[in-house]
This record gives C-alpha cells, sequence and structure tokens, in this order.
C-alpha cells in the first residue's frame, strides 16, 4: 500500500539548498521495546519523569529523502493508510527543523518504508522523526554534530532520541535524557492487535488510575540492567516491567488475552509494549519465538505477529553516500 500527499507542504528549494543536495539517501531505524518503563506522578509541564530501559529491536522501518521542488512525504507497507503525510508526521517535522537550523528550504521528498506496527508502542513514528533528520543531514552534507542532531530529536519526542541512537539504553527525564546500558542479545515476539492506542490517552488513564495515590519516583531496577547486561533470558523474563501496563489493558481489556495466549504458548515473560496495544513475548531462543508465534496467530488474539531480536543499531544510512553517517560531537 502506498499513499503520496496532494501537496508540497512548503514553497520552493532556495538556492542555497539545491547547491548543497545530492542523490537520494535512504536511512534504516528500529523499532524499540520498553524492558522496563518505570513512569512517576505528572509534572507541573504536562509530562512525567521516566525511568525508562530500552531495547532497540531487528524491525526496521526506512526513509529515503530525495531533493524536490518542497516538502512532501510519501508512505507504503502495513497500515500506511494510518501515517499521516502533513507537518505531524515527525519525519516531516525533522526535515523542516534541520532546514530551519541550517538556512535551507525543507524541499525534500520523504518516502517511508512502514514495517514497524503504526500507533503500537514501538516508537514507529519517532523512529521515522530519527531516520529523515539524519537522511536529511546526509542529504544536505550538513555533518551536523551529534548534540545538536539529539537536542532536534527531543524537541521532536521523548521516544525521538533513543531511535537515532539504538542498541539498550536508559531513558531518564521524560525519557529523552538517555544514557547508554550494556545488553546481551534476546529475542522477541510481538503481537500486533487491531487499532492504536493514543499514548497522550494513556497516560490520562494511568493519571486517573493512581489519583489520590503516591507515585514513587521512577527508578530502574537493578536487577534488571544486571540481567540486561548478561543476556540471561530468564533472569530479564523475572524483572520485565511497565508502569503503563494497567492503564493500557484498562482502555484495551482484550490484551489481556494475547497475553495470556503468548505465555500459554511458551513465552518466559509477556508484557504490553511501551504504552501500547502491540504486546511484547520475551523468548529463549529463535526456534521458541518462532512456536509463540504461530500459536498466537492461531488463537485469534491479535491480528499479525512479528519475531525480533536485540539490541539492533540506531538510525544507519543504508544507501546514498558510502557508510554510516559519522555523528561528530
Amino acid at each position: 500500500m502506498s499513499r503520496a500527499a496532494n501537496h508540497p507542504l512548503s514553497g520552493p528549494v532556495s538556492d542555497s539548498a539545491s547547491s548543497s543536495v545530492s542523490s537520494s539517501v535512504t536511512v534504516r531505524v528500529p523499532a524499540k521495546v520498553n524492558v522496563r518503563l518505570a513512569v512517576g506522578a505528572a509534572r507541573s509541564d504536562g509530562f512525567h519523569d521516566l525511568a525508562n530501559v530500552f531495547l532497540a529491536v531487528s524491525l526496521y522501518d526506512e526513509v529515503t529523502a530525495a531533493p524536490a521542488d518542497g516538502l512532501t512525504v510519501t508512505c507504503e507497507g502495513p497500515d500506511a493508510d494510518q501515517v499521516p503525510l502533513d507537518r505531524s508526521n515527525l519525519a516531516a517535522r525533522a526535515a523542516e527543523i534541520l532546514a530551519e537550523r541550517s538556512g535551507l528550504a525543507p524541499s525534500v521528498h520523504l518516502h517511508i518504508a512502514k514495517n514497524i506496527p503504526v500507533a503500537g508502542g514501538m516508537a514507529g513514528g519517532s523512529a521515522d522523526g530519527a531516520a529523515a533528520l539524519l537522511a536529511c543531514d546526509r542529504l544536505w552534507g550538513l555533518d551536523t554534530p551529534r548534540a545538536q542532531l539529539l537536542d532536534i530529536c527531543a524537541e521532536l519526542g521523548s521516544d525521538v532520541p533513543f531511535s537515532l541512537v539504538g542498541g539498550a539504553a536508559l531513558g531518564t527525564g521524560r525519557g529523552e535524557v538517555l544514557t547508554p546500558v550494556p545488553a546481551g542479545t534476546f529475542h522477541w515476539v510481538f503481537a500486533v492487535a487491531d487499532g492504536g492506542l493514543s499514548t497522550p490517552a494513556v497516560f490520562r488513564e494511568f493519571d486517573r488510575l493512581t489519583a489520590g495515590r503516591e507515585v514513587p519516583a521512577p527508578q530502574a531496577s537493578p536487577d534488571l540492567l544486571a540481567a540486561l547486561a548478561s543476556g540471561d533470558a530468564d533472569a530479564l523474563a523475572a524483572t520485565l516491567a511497565n508502569d503503563l501496563q494497567p492503564a493500557a489493558l484498562s482502555l484495551r481489556p482484550a490484551l489481556a488475552d494475547t497475553l495470556a495466549a503468548g505465555t500459554g504458548a511458551g513465552a518466559l515473560a509477556a508484557l504490553v509494549s511501551g504504552s501500547g496495544p502491540t504486546t511484547a513475548f520475551l523468548v529463549r531462543d529463535a526456534a521458541s519465538a518462532a512456536a509463540v508465534a504461530a500459536a498466537l496467530e492461531a488463537s485469534g488474539t491479535c491480528r499479525a505477529t512479528r519475531v525480533a531480536d536485540g539490541p539492533a543499531p540506531g538510525a544507519t544510512v543504508v544507501s546514498g553516500p558510502s557508510g554510516r553517517v559519522r555523528l561528530r560531537g
């Protein structure tokens, strides 16, 4: 499935932009699973402090940036009809912000090859924003320092910096302040639900469910971090947790059946991925992943399954100017 914008999102290319562009650039970017998502009480700015342990996994979107007369976005792949093609798309916003800070017109066509579930709690939109930012930086020959790229990512959204970095990391603040952490290899099955869940709606439900209770300051479990570093799937299974899961289940009770189907099929542990509604199942190895995925699809409790492992690298240039981009700074 493919969708194309009906009109450009900005005006014609400027002389400075046209002189700096080269051939198209394609960036591959991973999905993420939150192996621990600890959520604090709502702050005065409406955000929540988090202790968010991210793991990038081998489900990827690809974003291709090519010279154009204006800013346009197209998309193909599963659920492409659910992807916005206007300025609300983080890929478009990334191009606009980078161009503005660089004195260029955002004259680029962005094509998204979508494989990460849409509105599924796996940071698909954030991944596209990070990929577009890196693709435009390479396309326009800017060589923007790493710190500045991460600043733009944080402006775009809480999960976008991790999409750029990948691997495994602890995100604090609202999730955008990253500290890399060591991680062994883990195997996962993801069950894709019908429809999406709004992240703001899930946080509002979290606030409703915790109203009148003391919400502890979020922190990452030392046992979880040790299990992640060791590569011990059994140890990690005992420590997985997501403070948003009760809110997601409150809004989508049927997800409980999906979680039960996966654990009943032999998954070591199960949890809602981020704000959901995708559910994540930790398994022992690739053979176990295939068996759990088949059982989940046969259960009728999900629309589709995806098998992946992690950690996976962050946003990476896969075609265009040679080599992976060097993030200076």
